[in-house]
């Protein structure tokens, strides 16, 4: 092959190459963590605070945010769930299409009546799962989330330590995003709408 053929041969190859990046679509860009594909947080089924039995599968259509926490909770567990709410807020008629859903770490304490007023005083349309410790456990193994009781003053003064973050699912039940504690409502709305766009 001539040193000429040879250039317009690469000529081609490049403008090919160009063309099908061109006709790709693009990946989406998001605030959170891409985990899309990750083999873990596949779903769970556990009692929720109206004591029905409930698997993620039951809110396909609607893109899921998780997040472990307990009632009892200073701050990040409130801090977190107002977010959530705010973000429902923040998308206007695309609200309906977000579920909130919380597993509590703490199943002593959290009864089915308190965890239905802690739903309610962020957003009603919010369900809170009510794990034996034994589920729990087993959740928390699949999710990758640490939590421990830390002891109080009395029995019943302990605390939760626990992970943070929030795991975002499209409407199709797939695990796609990681949301870390305190990256704000607007960034997590923007993901969500990221997530609608592409179903």
């Amino acid at each position: 092959m001539t040193p000429t053929r040879r250039f317009f041969s690469a000529c081609a190859l490049a403008i090919l190459a160009m063309a099908m990046t061109a006709c790709a679509p693009d990946k989406p860009k998001f605030n959170a963590i891409d985990v899309t594909g990750a083999d873990y947080a596949k779903g769970f089924t556990l009692t929720d605070h109206h004591g029905q039995t409930r698997s993620l599968s039951d809110f396909k259509g609607k893109v899921v945010v998780l997040f472990f926490g307990y009632t009892q909770c200073p701050d990040v567990c409130p801090t977190s769930m107002a977010e959530l709410a705010e973000v429902k807020h923040l998308l206007g008629a695309d609200g309906e299409k977000l579920q909130g859903a919380f597993i509590t770490v703490d199943p002593a304490r959290d009864t089915a009546e308190l965890l239905k007023a802690y739903m309610g005083n962020f957003e009603p349309t919010f369900v809170a799962f009510i794990p034996t410790p034994e589920q729990l456990a087993a959740v928390a193994k699949d999710y990758k989330v640490y939590y421990k009781r830390s002891e109080g003053k009395t029995p019943t003064s302990y605390t939760m330590d626990h992970s943070a973050g929030s795991y975002v699912y499209d409407t199709q039940g797939n695990l796609r995003l990681y949301s870390r504690y305190g990256s704000g409502a607007q960034a997590l709305a923007q993901d969500i709408q990221g997530l609608l766009k592409t179903r």
